[in-house]
């Protein structure tokens, strides 16, 4: 998994006007978890771009001023509900010997033959809750999805599971390939149609055959 290094400053005062202090000064307070007593830091909000704006998962070296270094992956995020501005983050330091549950993203390579004959691509999950050792956590898990044809799907069974645990059932549906409503609304019109035609013929069968009762009503007085 890759990683990225964090320079910040070890926090003193954790009130909330220290806090408050801190975000009019464009940092961003911090708090790592782990074993023992709780780390709190700071850093430039700017320093964080490059893990948080992304779909992907990183590893976030924190380097602090104290010299002290700590191995981390980010647990939560808090932004403002109205500008979204960064306002917290919860880090969790990461130990070699323990099991670690993160949401890893799904990359799909291909295009789905059912695409290519019209259908719709949906991808309902595009990260699954995965737990492992930090040395064994993929960087993403990518699926090939060039086989799939209109009506099929890639589930949580069908993924190799090595040296890793996937917290979803087997049967849960990663993406599929359904038909596209134009199609569907397509197929709609022409039943109806057909059913119109129908319609018509047995009207039109229906007003000769009461044209032939009349003749024969007539010739017979």
């Amino acid at each position: 998994m890759q990683s990225i290094t964090i320079k910040g400053s070890k926090r003193e005062s954790v009130g909330k006007k220290a806090t408050k202090a801190l975000r009019n000064a464009d940092k961003v307070p911090c708090v790592i978890y782990g074993e023992g007593e709780l780390v709190h830091f700071s850093a430039d909000e700017l320093t964080f771009k490059p893990i948080v704006y992304t779909p992907n998962i990183y590893i976030a070296l924190i380097e602090l001023d104290n010299g002290k270094q700590y191995e981390t992956v980010i647990q939560d995020l808090q932004f403002h509900p109205v500008t979204d501005k960064l306002l917290h983050i919860d880090f969790y330091q990461l130990h070699e010997d323990k099991n670690l549950t993160l949401n890893i993203p799904v990359k799909l390579e291909g295009t789905s033959v059912g695409v290519k004959n019209g259908g719709v691509l949906r991808f309902p999950n595009r990260k699954l809750s995965i737990t492992a050792l930090p040395k064994d956590l993929p960087d993403f898990i990518q699926i090939s999805i060039g086989d799939l044809n209109i009506g099929d799907k890639y589930i949580v069974g069908q993924l190799d599971q090595v040296n890793f645990h996937i917290n979803h059932s087997d049967d849960t549906v990663i993406c599929q390939v359904k038909i596209s409503r134009a199609e569907i609304l397509e197929e709609d019109e022409e039943d109806e149609e057909g059913e119109e035609g129908e319609e018509g013929e047995e009207t039109a069968e229906k007003t000769e055959g009461s044209a032939e009762n009349d003749k024969e009503a007539k010739a017979s007085k």
